[in-house]
């Protein structure tokens, strides 16, 4: 799977907060008072359950802002499968820059290694259909941007970044507007060119309305499969069909089945769990 790399930027200015949080005014009280700081090591990162990685650029750079001089070699890419037991990466040089960095290196990998896996758990699971698997703004505050990128190293899709890139006009916004139709028109008349609109139903009576309009997607809400393939087949192509609402492991294939486009999944980023990484140092 070929991924485009963080920015470099981001990267560096999340794992110097991650670093600061850790050391705060006195640092590593415990390698310092037990580590010859000339002392060398090589050390092994490795998965202790089956999963998939991502945030390999952020645990290389725990390691680097403790010393640069420290090698991180990878022998795992981000979006890989592994099984318990493989090695992730290899690191070797200053010991108490390893160890220090260890546990902001590991939080990062093991959260985005999280999200990764549990999304190809749902790409799997609709293996087959037309559907994607998209994620949502239900994120980490601060780790928006790692926690969609682990998505893709996952195999899903990202759903709009933020409030700032895209319309999606919900439940609230049509009745603080008046109607769905006044909150369509509000929104074309404000959006620019490159911007998407996207409107939530959760009726058939409510999606046939919003057809009459000029929309981009619709999302179809807390609808069972049956209803799902049924307005799919009343938006025969004209608009990107997304369902959301009660997705899960066991009732995502037959969302899929229904024919949408586009599952989006909350759970990926609020509901993922870690994934069991250890460093172990070479004796």
């Amino acid at each position: 799977m070929s991924l485009p790399r963080l920015p470099k930027a981001l990267v560096a200015r999340a794992v110097a907060d991650a670093l600061a949080e850790d050391l705060g005014l006195a640092g590593d009280l415990t390698t310092d008072a037990t580590v010859d700081a000339d002392a060398r090591a090589d050390a092994v990162i490795a998965s202790r359950q089956a999963g998939v990685i991502a945030g390999l650029d952020l645990a290389e750079a725990a390691f680097a802002a403790m010393d640069p001089s420290v090698r991180f070699e990878r022998v795992k890419t981000d979006g890989d499968r592994v099984d318990k037991g493989d090695v992730v990466a290899r690191i070797s040089g200053n010991a108490r820059a390893i160890l220090t960095g260890e546990r902001v290196a590991l939080n990062y990998l093991g959260r985005l290694s999280g999200i990764a896996s549990l999304t190809r758990r749902y790409v799997d699971a609709i293996a087959g259909t037309k559907a994607g698997i998209a994620d949502t703004r239900k994120t980490t505050p601060g780790l928006r941007a790692f926690e969609k990128y682990a998505v893709r190293c996952g195999g899903g899709q990202n759903h709009r970044t933020g409030l700032f890139d895209a319309i999606l006009i919900k439940d609230n916004h049509i009745v603080a507007a008046g109607g769905v139709e006044t909150a369509i028109a509000r929104a074309r008349a404000s959006a620019g060119h490159m911007v998407k609109i996207e409107v939530e139903v959760d009726t058939l009576d409510q999606l046939a309305l919003v057809l009459d309009h000029q929309v981009d997607a619709v999302l179809l809400d807390n609808m069972a499969p049956d209803t799902l393939a049924k307005a799919v087949k009343m938006v025969d192509g004209r608009v990107l069909t997304e369902a959301s609402g009660g997705v899960n492991l066991t009732t995502v294939r037959a969302i899929a089945d229904s024919g949408v486009d586009l599952i989006s999944v909350g759970a990926l980023t609020h509901s993922a769990s870690v994934l069991d990484l250890g460093l172990d140092f070479e004796s």
